[in-house]
């Protein structure tokens, strides 16, 4: 394990998150591909796209809703590993892989069966339409077969990162995306299958990657196994776990609750197209803040190694660089998007009116992304060093405390604008509470720094 694990507590910061970032936003860019290329696909289905990408974005809160749980193991999984590998634990890291590995799967197949099962009544509950509820249930039902694929894959590749081996998880993620990327013309076009041919290009990508992902910890290739006797539930590591993922569950709960109540506000105040804009506009927001996540995955180890080995100043180092590419990132993202929005959304669909709303809406929604970035790294921050309630109350803040009742408030008093202002302003509010925290947060890692150094002289 030393010659493993122990380079996290030694090698530079900036070097460290160059290593385990880069691969990490490939794989997560690489990843949200899956759905971005499905909507591509799907809105340029000749004379019926406009209404595909609509019935496939009406289901879009199921499938963030079954990622949560993906979020919950897998985030909550890596975190107590990278934190016991930080106090030189192996046998008790592996057994925690062996319960995310078996959490991962039990959920993911009790999901499938109740989606399956309760597919009219969820569709109906979202908001489908009369135009709209075909296009969503031929995708919905195929999606629900994928769910175990897509937990499994998204737990073992989160891990492989915390058993420091990030080129290995963006691997994982490439070999399943260009499936999905190769499959999906096939699917809907050669064999005119329409929205269901992108659900089992996309189903079936998750289940190679899943397999790929799972034989890396049966290989010689890693320094975490997977072994057969650590394969249960025991109590402790499962609440453990779900405490550490907690946060990042809540915060995707929040985010497919939020996606609900777009789509029922925007089906009242813009109907069928403004949902199908609201779908290409998440594609879009998904995938240009997926290098953010990128950075929190390339950080999660890092933090929660040096936090537990209590190297407390190369935390700090970690967290302010994490931060500053973060900013970056946003700011050029910011800049693309407010001149050129209507390129974007050329890709998706060629339907005019589609065009003009969700190009006036995607400007408005990422108003403020330039200080998303300092919001989303801190949220993670928290989770890696063992506070999850402190990660859970940033993330929510964002995603249910603020936004839901802009949501609401807006739309009521603006109509359509009202929705897509929703957003900044949400992100901007909860960035203020988000800073106050990270300020007060950062004078404790000073006081624990100064503690250690006080006992180090003594000694």
């Amino acid at each position: 394990m030393d010659a493993k694990h122990q380079f996290m507590g030694n090698e530079k910061i900036t070097k460290l998150l160059l290593h385990f970032s880069i691969p990490a936003i490939i794989g997560m860019l690489v990843n949200a591909l899956y759905n971005v290329v499905d909507r591509i696909y799907i809105g340029n289905i000749r004379e019926v796209g406009h209404l595909a990408i609509a019935g496939v974005g009406i289901t879009f809160p199921i499938t963030l809703f079954i990622f949560s749980f993906a979020l919950l193991i897998g985030l909550g999984g890596a975190t107590n590993i990278s934190l016991n590998l930080g106090k030189k634990k192996l046998l008790k890291a592996e057994r925690y892989l062996g319960t995310a590995f078996a959490l991962g799967i039990i959920i993911s197949i009790i999901s499938a069966i109740f989606v399956i099962f309760f597919i009219d009544d969820l569709i109906n509950l979202l908001g489908g339409s009369e135009k709209t509820f075909k296009y969503a249930k031929d995708y919905l039902y195929i999606v629900a077969f994928g769910f175990p694929g897509n937990l499994i894959g998204y737990i073992t590749n989160t891990i492989i990162r915390s058993d420091g081996n990030p080129k290995m998880a963006m691997a994982t993620l490439l070999i399943g995306a260009i499936t999905n990327i190769i499959l999906d013309p096939i699917f809907i076009f050669y064999f005119d299958m329409g929205v269901k041919g992108a659900a089992w290009a996309t189903i079936i990508s998750q289940y190679i990657s899943a397999i790929w992902a799972t034989s890396y910890f049966l290989s010689k290739y890693s320094g975490l196994k997977l072994k057969r006797e650590n394969i249960k539930l025991p109590f402790s590591k499962v609440k453990s776990i779900c405490i550490m993922g907690g946060a990042s569950f809540s915060l995707q709960i929040g985010i497919s609750l939020v996606n609900y109540i777009f789509n029922t506000t925007l089906k009242i105040h813009g109907g069928d197209i403004a949902i199908g804009a609201m779908a290409i506009i998440q594609g879009i927001i998904m995938f240009i803040t997926m290098p953010l996540f990128g950075i929190n995955q390339g950080l999660l180890p890092i933090l929660g190694y040096n936090y537990g080995a209590r190297l407390f100043p190369r935390v700090k180092e970690a967290l302010f660089k994490g931060i500053f590419a973060a900013t970056i990132i946003c700011l050029l993202n910011f800049i693309t998007i407010q001149f050129f929005s209507k390129y974007f959304i050329f890709i998706f669909t060629q339907e005019k009116n589609l065009i003009n709303i969700a190009a006036k809406g995607l400007k408005i929604q990422t108003f403020m992304l330039p200080i998303v970035g300092f919001q989303i790294v801190s949220s993670i921050y928290f989770q890696a060093i063992g506070k999850p309630k402190m990660s859970m109350f940033i993330g929510l803040s964002r995603q249910i405390i603020v936004l839901i009742p802009c949501i609401l408030i807006l739309s009521s008093l603006f109509g359509l604008n009202g929705i897509w202002f929703a957003a900044p302003t949400s992100d901007f509010i909860a960035t203020l509470l988000t800073f106050i925290l990270v300020k007060r947060e950062l004078v404790h890692l000073k006081e624990l720094e100064e503690f250690d150094n006080k006992h180090k002289n003594l000694d």
